[in-house]
């Protein structure tokens, strides 16, 4: 697979945004990936709501196999769900599972308008219908299920991809 560029698919996600979001937005990021991606759209697109993060660790539909992620972190919603137009971000879509549960726990705070997905990237492999309205790159193969692609961050906030073998 060839070297993805983070950051030149950041810049491709905001500027599929671009045309379709308003100031009133609402971006919910899922930990962790997902949360600097909503953090660093919420400024490129100048959202006047603050983004919101996600946990999804007791939503997901294999926790009872998979157990709670060793370090959990906090759902903060900071604005008012009912009626928004709410675009949950996450950094890779794989099965869909993870977004099926971040859906769930958004509703949990009220019944928005709309919600879409972005993603950084599709890896392929769905186990469930969803698709992401805004997508920066889907690889032309699915990954295999012993491979990952993580997102990472440095100190000034850049964004790097990095291919994991399990």
């Amino acid at each position: 697979m060839q070297k993805l560029d983070a950051e030149a698919l950041f810049q491709t996600l905001v500027e599929q945004m671009r045309p379709h979001v308003t100031p009133d937005t609402a971006l919910v990021g899922i930990h962790t990936g997902g949360v600097w991606l909503a953090e660093r759209l919420h400024r490129a697109l100048g959202l006047t709501l603050p983004p919101g993060s996600i946990d999804v660790s007791f939503y997901r539909d294999d926790f009872g196999s998979k157990g709670l992620h060793p370090q959990p972190k906090r759902t903060a919603i900071p604005f008012d769900v009912e009626d928004a137009h709410v675009v949950i971000v996450d950094d890779v879509l794989y099965t869909g599972r993870t977004t099926r549960a971040a859906i769930n726990e958004l509703f949990d705070f009220g019944r928005p308008a709309h919600v879409d997905l972005a993603v950084l990237i599709d890896r392929g492999g769905r186990e469930l219908p969803i698709a992401a309205r805004y997508c920066a790159l889907t690889l032309p193969q699915p990954l295999p299920a012993s491979q990952s692609l993580q997102l990472e961050t440095d100190a000034t906030g850049a964004l790097t991809l990095r291919l994991i073998d399990a």
